[in-house]
């Protein structure tokens, strides 16, 4: 037993090392490029909303969604992107992500022509690729969270994309728990698409945005 409780913690402790260093990585290579203020973030010709849903599974208003959708509104009020692309999660026939965000947006002001939808954002690695590959842009700026914004920048820039990252504001750490230690495991995902060069679940013709 006193074995067995050895090499369970040489495994607890291996694993606690790894996510340190992929958190360190990902911090590191995407600090730059990450942006709070509206005054000092460069102008892209598009933001890319990153989809997560208007509410809890609770019933409880999402304050991600709201706060995403209140960056999204700022940086093109402020001219600091022409073009909108909402990327998310469609896969029920009564849960659509862009759809959901696109109304949204329309309510706080925004003309429904700049907007643009990406059903098949499945995961941030899809939404932050398929903006590349079927919407045609090597630079942009991601809209969402900071802890989301890191993760996502760090995947374009990998992947030769010049993205930037401007952070919607976030919410308390006991709201959001279950979230940041979802994180934990997106994050070593990543380093595992990274390694075998994983490409969106799905593709499709290119459209251009204009």
């Amino acid at each position: 037993m006193e074995k067995i409780r050895n090499i369970l913690t040489f495994i607890f402790i291996l694993l606690i090392i790894i996510v340190t260093i992929i958190n360190l990585v990902i911090y590191f290579g995407s600090r730059s490029y990450l942006y709070n203020d509206i005054e000092t973030i460069p102008e892209n010709r598009v933001g890319l909303v990153l989809g997560t849903s208007k509410y809890f599974l609770t019933g409880e208003k999402n304050p991600y969604f709201k706060n995403r959708i209140i960056a999204a509104t700022k940086l093109y009020e402020s001219g600091k992107i022409k073009y909108i692309v909402l990327s998310g999660d469609n896969s029920e026939k009564y849960y659509n992500e862009p759809v959901t965000m696109k109304k949204e947006l329309v309510k706080y002001g925004i003309p429904k022509n700049v907007i643009y939808l990406d059903y098949a954002g499945f995961r941030t690695w899809d939404s932050v690729l398929r903006c590349n590959i079927i919407f045609g842009q090597e630079e942009f700026t991601i809209i969402s969270q900071k802890f989301h914004n890191a993760r996502a920048v760090f995947i374009a820039r990998k992947n030769g994309i010049k993205a930037i990252g401007f952070n919607a504001d976030d919410i308390s750490i006991s709201r959001s728990l279950r979230t940041r230690v979802r994180e934990i495991f997106a994050r070593i995902k990543v380093f595992i698409d990274l390694s075998i060069g994983k490409d969106p679940k799905y593709l499709g013709d290119e459209i251009i945005i204009k």
